[in-house]
């Protein structure tokens, strides 16, 4: 499986503590007793699985660097190929082995090529993978069968029990790697990824299982899983780049190109169905006096917080929110009409209002938002005339004294 990996690093207490038990229970089971005979085989599949996922790391060095670097959610890499055909066919200790050579080889890396990553963030998220791989492990052989070899003569029985460890390091994996994150999102895409990013685990997690089964049957058919592997690697360079280029870099929503491409659509159909849609515009109060007290960082913090805020407080998933620049936010509520769309904008003002964010040792608090209200088509029949109508409410919200929802409606 494509593991989900926490990047960043945090000297607060609770992370510390939390990376440090990973890091002894996944060394305290590693070194629990466990009767193996390791041959001649063995040996061999684990120095093969170790080959290949250094080629396939160094092969797709160029596209895992690109990917890091748009990637707007939980970091997904391409190792439990390997690591999760270990699950299937290495003992605990021959998989710790096979766990640490990739993570060491990754973290080489990090270092040399693409950034100086601490090391303690690559054995806490080597620690996290092996006890993801010892739980897979431990559902399979709760099954009765110990290995990807004894499930051949099961038939289906054998399928469910692979599938079954699958499904287990999967979840075990994105359930641990949370408490490490310095930033816990409150959506579940910022907490588990996209539905994307979920398919690329279930894809790395199906060429594992057929990792597995080639070199425990025709061991020379494992070279046939690189080529499909960097193809997916590459293709799902291509979705990031694609979704990349119409999202803010600082919030992961919308940004004013993907915003005003989606609510052109929007307006389209609207005007063939003869339906409704509103629009509402938001500006964070006084958002300046964040940046001059706490700085740049924090506040952009404060505006991923507001922007994970306005998401969760939406309809959801064919509401699309955007963000303008600077404090500025756009939302498209399709199918709406007054007066549900002021129930939209006060919910959201009040999950604004609602909110502390967390900076080092403080929390900014006190944060309000004005919104402006405009509906389709009787605030204006065009895309540009609805955001000036927006705007209006807004610009008299902010007027009348802030924190408050204004419906364009009300100021004829």
């Amino acid at each position: 499986m494509a593991p989900r990996h926490w990047t960043l690093w945090s000297q607060g207490p609770r992370v510390i503590v939390y990376c440090l038990l990973t890091e002894v229970t996944a060394v305290v089971l590693t070194l629990r007793p466990y009767p193996v005979a390791v041959d001649r085989r063995t040996a061999l599949i684990l120095v093969a699985l170790l080959v290949l996922g250094v080629l396939q790391s160094e092969t797709g060095r160029r596209v895992e660097r690109i990917r890091r670097r748009v990637s707007g959610t939980p970091h997904i890499n391409m190792t439990s190929v390997w690591t999760f055909a270990g699950v299937l066919l290495l003992p605990p200790l021959l998989l710790w082995v096979l766990v640490c050579g990739l993570y060491a080889h990754l973290a080489i890396r990090s270092w040399y090529r693409l950034q100086r990553v601490p090391a303690s963030r690559t054995i806490s998220n080597a620690a996290i993978i092996l006890l993801s791989c010892y739980a897979a492990q431990a559902v399979l052989r709760v099954s009765g069968l110990s290995d990807i070899r004894s499930t051949l003569g099961h038939s289906w029985a054998g399928t469910f029990a692979v599938a079954a460890a699958g499904a287990t390091f999967f979840v075990v994996n994105a359930l641990l790697v949370l408490p490490a994150r310095r930033e816990i999102g409150r959506t579940p895409e910022a907490l588990f990824g996209t539905w994307s990013d979920n398919g690329l685990e279930v894809a790395t997690l199906c060429l594992g299982a057929l990792n597995a089964l080639a070199l425990a049957t025709l061991p020379g058919l494992v070279v046939l899983v690189l080529p499909p592997l960097l193809l997916l690697h590459r293709t799902v360079l291509v979705k990031q780049l694609e979704v990349a280029a119409h999202r803010d870099e600082k919030t992961g929503l919308y940004n004013t190109n993907g915003w005003h491409s989606l609510a052109e659509r929007t307006l389209a159909t609207a005007s063939r169905q003869h339906s409704t849609f509103g629009l509402l515009m938001l500006d964070l109060d006084h958002f300046k006096q964040v940046n001059d007290t706490y700085g740049h960082l924090p506040g952009d913090a404060v505006l991923r917080a507001v922007a994970e805020a306005i998401i969760a407080a939406v309809r959801g998933r064919g509401d699309a929110v955007g963000r303008f620049g600077g404090e500025e936010f756009v939302v498209l509520l399709p199918g709406i009409a007054h007066p549900d769309i002021g129930a939209a904008a006060e919910r959201i003002r009040r999950a604004i209002s609602a909110l502390t964010v967390p900076v080092g040792q403080l929390s900014i608090t006190g944060l309000s938002v004005s919104i402006g209200m405009a509906i389709y088509p009787t605030a204006g029949t065009s895309l540009q005339r609805l955001l000036d109508a927006a705007d209006t409410a807004l610009y008299h919200a902010k007027a009348t004294g802030r924190n408050k929802v204004v419906h364009v409606a009300d100021l004829v």
